[in-house]
């Protein structure tokens, strides 16, 4: 039997009706067709399904349904507004931090729950921050500097 389900995604209300168990991130792509969140490993090694859940990082591939009720669950597809990239989604193309583009999405949202948590990271905390997210292309040492050149242009505020 479905789960009346209420939370906040991408700034905006959303009821659902599913079975409460089903993870957010099969949520997410096939019931909201927000595919932005990818499935690498559904063991919440990868990194590649990263969502902010009220403002923190969170591997969607392991977090049910039911347990984002209530709370603010933000995509990557949530970023961008007035058509306007965010200053992260727009260093890691200055900074030719993709590659393959796999891991950005889950890169990208992990690196803001980090800069929500700390505005002003060092390059250590910023590395220490990406441990839980993997790009298999190498690209680590370009999304570090992506990273602090959006820090440093949002001027500590995400």
């Amino acid at each position: 039997m479905p789960d009346s389900i209420s939370l906040r995604l991408n700034g905006r209300p959303v009821q659902l009706n599913v079975d409460g168990d089903r993870r957010l991130l099969w949520v997410l792509r096939t019931e909201l067709g927000l595919t932005g969140a990818k499935y690498g490993c559904g063991e919440a090694h990868c990194g590649a399904c990263t969502v902010l859940v009220d403002g923190a990082p969170v591997h969607s591939c392991r977090l049910r349904v039911k347990d984002a009720r209530g709370r603010e669950v933000v995509t990557i597809e949530g970023l961008e507004k007035d058509g306007r990239l965010h200053p992260l989604q727009k260093a890691f193309m200055e900074n030719d931090a993709l590659q393959c583009g796999f891991c950005t999405p889950g890169m990208i949202m992990a690196a803001l729950g980090l800069l929500n948590a700390n505005p002003r990271p060092s390059e250590e905390q910023v590395a220490r921050g990406l441990e839980r997210n993997l790009c298999r292309c190498g690209a680590h040492p370009r999304i570090v500097r992506a990273i602090l050149a959006a820090a440093a242009q949002m001027g500590g505020e995400s």
